[in-house]
């Protein structure tokens, strides 16, 4: 039986102080080494900038990514297929990456565009099918949330018909647990007459805390005077009978804070989250 590590993080974009910050986030993959991570608000620009790469080279990652929106020099908002600097998400393996695909998620009409990245991952045990996604973050948005709750768990379920093992699907959901669109996903109530399953890992073998990944103890965060909330998810199919994608442990990661000559610096606004789960 395998076993692999899992690791969520919204990266925060290039949020100052930035090469602080990277550099943390770039230590903190290299002290936790997941085999699969699935980052979110990754920036890539056309004059050859790209977050995922600055964050991930030479750490023995392969990954994809997908721009959720674009913007040109005038900043105007962009489909995520437009030319133009963007904004995304992205999903990294230590194995080869067979297929890979960008799903857009409902909610243009708001004025943000969201989607999913997904990958197959062709590790030594099988192929897992891991996603990384990004919903809508007003408060007020839990409707356009509860549809992209919908399109995502319709998208990941015929994504992982290629795979051999349960879906995997991490995050940034900007919903807390109770929500209706993450009841939805966790199997606790149906949206529009249907319904789904996933495994919250936390729900399944969080550490007993809280779980909080917007917690005010975080001076990037506490800015906003926003409450402390779990919002951002590892989610995994049901376990088969021969234990695969039973969830061993799930901790907050990235939390930890450094002083720099910039000030008190954490690695982002968001902690992480960091799973090991049995395939």
């Amino acid at each position: 039986m395998a076993h692999i590590r899992v690791l969520t993080l919204n990266c925060w974009n290039v949020s100052e102080p930035f090469a602080d910050r990277m550099e943390l986030i770039r230590a903190g993959i290299q002290a936790l080494q997941p085999d699969l991570i699935g980052l979110q608000e990754i920036i890539v620009r056309r004059d050859g900038f790209d977050q995922g790469a600055l964050l991930l080279h030479d750490l023995g990652y392969e990954w994809t990514y997908g721009a959720a929106f674009c913007w040109d020099e005038s900043n105007a908002l962009l489909p995520g297929t437009a030319p133009g600097d963007a904004f995304g998400n992205l999903v990294a393996s230590r194995w080869p990456i067979r297929r890979r695909a960008v799903h857009e998620l409902p909610g243009v009409e708001s004025g943000e565009r969201r989607n999913a990245v997904a990958a197959i991952v062709e590790a030594p045990f099988g192929s897992l099918a891991c996603i990384s996604t990004h919903f809508n973050w007003k408060y007020h948005h839990g409707n356009i949330r509860e549809r992209q709750a919908l399109a995502l768990a319709d998208f990941v379920w015929e994504w992982s018909r290629a795979a051999n093992g349960p879906p995997i699907v991490v995050g940034d959901f900007n919903a807390d647990p109770d929500s209706a669109e993450m009841r939805f996903l966790f199997g606790l109530q149906s949206i529009d007459s249907r319904s789904t399953y996933f495994q919250d890992a936390w729900r399944v073998a969080g550490d007993g805390g809280p779980g909080w990944t917007w917690d005010n103890r975080n001076t990037f965060a506490a800015y906003t005077f926003e409450p402390n909330r779990r919002i951002d998810y590892i989610l995994v199919g049901l376990a088969d009978w021969f234990g695969r994608g039973w969830i061993e442990s799930v901790r907050v990661a990235m939390d930890q804070s450094e002083s720099r000559a910039s000030g008190t610096v954490f690695p982002s606004d968001h902690f992480g989250v960091l799973a090991d789960i049995r395939l």
